[in-house]
């Protein structure tokens, strides 16, 4: 199986499917409640496919370049820019899309708030700067514990450490944001992390078995899912569906812009107490 056998059957197929699905609810007016609709998932999609491909580059030129993943060559076209098979940007690309769209499916279909639209939503909304602080406290223990394994660990470590060490700065941006909104909106998050964590996951193991890419066993825990599937590429699938996921959320949600309109009034008052100096004191 080619590496684009892969991404046709597994992942450009399903594409297909849920835009027919999104047609379909287009023509029935099917909104989801308390996000923004239409173009603005769109536009939040988009978005991701560009930060995906920008921000993942340099981390799997890494990985290919150091031998944790490679590639069958008579299963790839040849096409590489840096060290990456164009299949694999693609996967970037088309990974995103898959999941925001599953995002999009079942944000249809789950209403997070009982009240819905617009700026009466935060009524119903309860800040929660707890939960914040102790997420992203945990969040940076944790990326402190990768660093330290990629930097000084025993080459088993390697591709663990290195997923939560590129992962981590990110997902630690979106708690520090809106840790409480996810969990106002945790039943749509779940969901929208679990099932295509679990689906990627298991279509894995047949590019594994295919041969269509291989993990380097030296750099990785040798912890495997029956028999051939590596804890780590589970946790790639799975961290890369967290960032879709917390992304899109946090994007699309009325309760993040009355947060943000309200950041930037603070951040407004600031600058104009700094400019009056002592006289604002």
């Amino acid at each position: 199986m080619t590496y684009f056998d892969f991404l046709l059957r597994f992942l450009v197929i399903p594409i297909l499917a849920f835009l027919a699905i999104t047609y379909w609810d287009h023509k029935k007016n099917r909104q989801i409640h308390g996000f923004r609709n239409g173009r603005f998932v769109w536009a939040a999609i988009g978005i991701h496919v560009l930060l995906a491909v920008v921000y993942t580059t340099p981390w799997d030129n890494y990985l290919v370049a150091t031998g944790v993943w490679y590639y069958n060559p008579e299963l790839v076209t040849g096409l590489v820019i840096g060290y990456v098979p164009i299949e694999e940007y693609t996967f970037f690309v088309v990974e995103t899309i898959l999941s925001g769209l599953w995002w999009w499916f079942l944000a249809r279909r789950i209403s997070p708030l009982p009240t819905g639209e617009g700026p009466g939503v935060r009524a119903h909304f309860v800040p929660n700067k707890l939960l914040i602080y102790l997420s992203t406290s945990v969040l940076a223990l944790l990326w402190l514990v990768s660093a330290y394994l990629f930097f000084f660990g025993a080459a088993e470590w390697t591709y663990l450490s290195i997923i939560l060490f590129w992962a981590l700065p990110p997902i630690f941006i979106q708690l520090l944001f809106g840790a409480d909104i996810l969990w106002q909106y945790r039943k749509l998050v779940f969901w929208s992390i679990l099932v295509p964590g679990l689906y990627l996951s298991l279509m894995d193991i047949l590019a594994l078995t295919e041969t269509t890419w291989s993990i380097s066993p030296s750099q990785t825990t040798g912890i495997l899912f029956f028999g051939i599937l590596p804890l780590e590429e589970v946790l790639f699938f799975f961290v890369t569906n967290i960032l879709i996921t917390f992304g899109v959320t946090l994007l699309l949600a009325h309760v993040s812009r009355e947060r943000l309109a309200g950041i930037r009034k603070q951040l407004q008052v600031w600058k104009e107490r700094r400019a009056l100096g002592p006289q604002s004191r």
